[in-house]
C-alpha cells in the first residue's frame, strides 16, 4: 500500500465520519437536546429577573 492508496483510503474515511456526523446532529432524536442548548443564554435571564424579584420581595418585608 502506497501513499496515495493511504491519502484515498484516509479521505473516504473522513468523508465517511463526516456524513455520519451531519446525521446525528439533524436526527430527529437530536432536536430536543440542541433546541434547549440553543435556549439555555436566554434562561439566564430568567433566573436572573426570578432572584431580582424575590429580594425585593424580602427587602418589603423588612420594611
Amino acid at each position: 500500500m502506497n501513499i496515495i492508496n493511504f491519502h484515498s483510503v484516509y479521505t473516504l474515511l473522513m468523508l465517511i465520519v463526516f456524513v455520519g456526523i451531519c446525521f446525528w446532529a439533524w436526527s430527529s432524536k437530536r432536536k430536543k437536546f440542541f433546541s434547549d442548548a440553543a435556549n439555555l443564554p436566554f434562561a439566564d435571564d430568567d433566573i436572573a429577573a426570578h432572584s431580582a424579584q424575590k429580594l425585593q420581595e424580602e427587602e418589603n418585608k423588612h420594611e
